[in-house]
């Protein structure tokens, strides 16, 4: 079957040099006329592919050019469009971030792997967190809490001991980082279709930044995170090695 590919590359010269060959030996449609688009690069440039693309039809199908690649299939120059003929797909949701600033102002940003909250100063941040407006916790204290999507559950979610979620399930994990008080609090598993508001306790002494998947806001007072279901993000892997099958590798290294 004959494809419309086009190729997007990090800037990195093993990318660069991946994104020459290809072209040369693919060429290289416009995304907007594309039937997939190649993502060349590491799992960084990957989630910048899916948010630039997320309005286009095609799905995307990521090659390893960067580290580690959890998005990614096994670069190789040969028989791609056999590869993209035969990859399996993956449907994901991200995250919507509502964050709200000491002076009022609003920023709305999505995030695939995770929305985090992060103290900015050399003082623990104090959380309190509800869930569909009913407060569920009064006080974390805390270098930082954040809520993970079955994606991104294995990237900074399971660095800070979160669980990782298999893909399908509608669930998102909060995971605290660095818990002091509840020192043993260790989580917990919701529902994809809530909402969850953290309010910045003593923000003036204990000032907090939020950021999604790379979009950072600082000096927050409060954030909201949901699932945004008007948002798909189609994802291409060869057979045997989507998601599914690397979330249950990454439990058995």
């Amino acid at each position: 079957m004959s494809r419309k590919i086009a190729f997007t590359a990090s800037r990195s010269d093993v990318a660069q040099k991946a994104l020459a060959t290809l072209t040369r030996r693919y060429g290289n449609a416009a995304q907007d006329e594309a039937d997939v688009i190649v993502a060349l690069g590491g799992d960084g440039h990957m989630l910048r592919t899916l948010h630039t693309t997320q309005k286009l039809r095609a799905p995307v199908y990521g090659m390893n050019c960067g580290t580690i690649g959890f998005l990614m299939n096994e670069y190789r120059e040969d028989d791609l469009l056999e590869r993209l003929d035969a990859a399996e797909q993956e449907e994901i949701n991200p995250l919507s971030m509502q964050a709200t600033r000491a002076d009022g102002t609003i920023e709305t940003h999505l995030a695939i792997n995770e929305v985090s909250l992060l103290r900015q100063g050399p003082q623990a941040a104090k959380l309190s967190i509800q869930v569909d407006g009913r407060v569920r916790l009064e006080e974390l204290v805390c270098d930082g809490a954040l809520v993970a999507t079955p994606a991104g559950s294995t990237a900074y979610n399971y660095s800070a001991h979160g669980p990782i979620l298999p893909i399908g399930t509608d669930v998102l994990a909060v995971t605290a980082v660095a818990a002091f008080r509840p020192r043993r609090w260790r989580g917990a598993l919701l529902p994809k279709t809530v909402t969850v508001r953290f309010d910045v306790l003593e923000a003036d002494k204990r000032p907090v930044m939020a950021d999604a998947d790379g979009h950072s806001v600082r000096d927050v007072i409060s954030v909201e995170v949901m699932t945004e279901a008007r948002v798909v993000h189609s994802i291409l892997f060869d057979p045997g090695h989507g998601l599914q099958e690397r979330l249950i590798q990454e439990q058995f290294v």
